[in-house]
């Protein structure tokens, strides 16, 4: 069920990716042929108005064929009205913008989603306490809620490390332990660890680990649950980029690049955790395909726009044997990455 559920959202948010590039092109009278989900053999096909919309045998991955428009042989044009070569770079451009726009679009609405259903948030209440750290020496116990930092009030676990997680000053700290509230003094330790990136990192720490049985969920008003969902996707378009400048700077190993298979895996397993984990995740991943879209890798949508800003510039189309070895080349590197993903997963499957 898990596998179904993953193929299920790859599937739609390739549809909204694709749908995107739809709709633009349509608004600009660009005839839209062919608008499959799914790549190979066609498995199913019904023509509605002049576009045939087809489920096709591989379900990793999507095209819009639009008229005069051909990734796999830039020299097949046409320069009919309703053809994509006869409107102007600009509009081009936009064309191609409008699938990784739709992505971040389709992140920022899951996450709205996610906003008004509510987070599950930790509270501020102290679960595990490691032995010789700054909480332990200063009195702190499991099962002590954190209420006062400083004179800051304080309710959810995340809080704690807003106030204390960047300086080595003394805090003084007030808790409440069996219905009593007890003032205590905490000065933290710097220690280093890892963050998301699995690289080292130094950070002021108190000894403490969150309890997993005390938590709330918060669900937020419009306003809030719009810049919620606005921080989010941001957040994590940065948290791709970041990625992406690691990977290639080699701080994140090759072998850690994830092809379709990890994703599917991923997405099934957390499925299994719950309808907000779900969203949450198929939330990040449309930002991964909007951020991937956008590199200036021919056969991508951000290398049309490299080369329809070219025109745009110069006022002329670029060589047509320059184009037709950059999009064998964008080719090639694709083919490339998705190979080395896919014998990356081959491994991490096997062990």
């Amino acid at each position: 069920m898990g596998i179904f559920i993953s193929l299920l959202v790859f599937s739609f948010l390739i549809f909204f990716h694709e749908l995107g590039h739809f709709i633009a092109a349509r608004f600009f009278g660009v005839h839209v042929e062919v608008f499959s989900i799914g790549f190979g053999k066609r498995i199913l096909t019904k023509k509605f108005g002049d576009t045939e919309w087809s489920l096709s045998a591989i379900p990793l991955g999507g095209y819009v064929r639009m008229k005069g428009q051909d990734d796999s042989d830039p020299t097949i044009k046409s320069y009919d009205e309703d053809s994509y070569n006869a409107k102007t770079p600009l509009q081009r451009i936009v064309i191609s913008l409008a699938g990784p726009f739709a992505n971040f679009l389709l992140a920022f609405l899951l996450y709205l989603i996610v906003a008004f259903i509510g987070i599950q948030t930790p509270l501020a209440n102290v679960g595990d306490v490691i032995k010789e750290s700054p909480a332990q020496l200063s009195g702190l116990k499991k099962g002590d809620t954190i209420v006062n930092i400083d004179g800051n009030q304080i309710k959810y676990w995340q809080d704690i490390g807003k106030n204390t997680a960047y300086n080595h000053n003394e805090h003084q700290l007030t808790i409440l332990r069996d219905g009593k509230y007890i003032d205590l003094s905490i000065t933290p330790k710097l220690i280093e660890t890892k963050d998301r990136f699995g690289e080292l990192k130094k950070r002021y720490l108190l000894g403490i680990s969150p309890n997993l049985e005390a938590y709330t969920t918060i669900s937020y008003s419009l306003d809030k649950a719009i810049s919620f969902a606005y921080n989010q996707t941001v957040n994590a378009s940065q948290y791709i980029l970041e990625s992406l400048k690691r990977v290639i700077s080699g701080i994140i190993p090759m072998e850690n690049l994830g092809g379709v298979i990890s994703i599917v895996d991923s997405t099934s397993k957390v499925s299994n955790i719950g309808f907000v984990a779900l969203l949450m995740f198929s939330a990040l991943i449309s930002v991964n395909l909007g951020v991937i879209n956008l590199l200036p890798i021919p056969a991508l949508d951000g290398g049309h726009v490299m080369f329809h800003l070219y025109e745009l510039i110069v006022r002329k189309p670029a060589s047509e044997s320059i184009m037709i070895k950059l999009t064998l080349l964008g080719w090639a590197i694709l083919l490339s990455l998705m190979l080395l993903g896919f014998y990356n997963d081959i491994n991490r499957l096997f062990g």
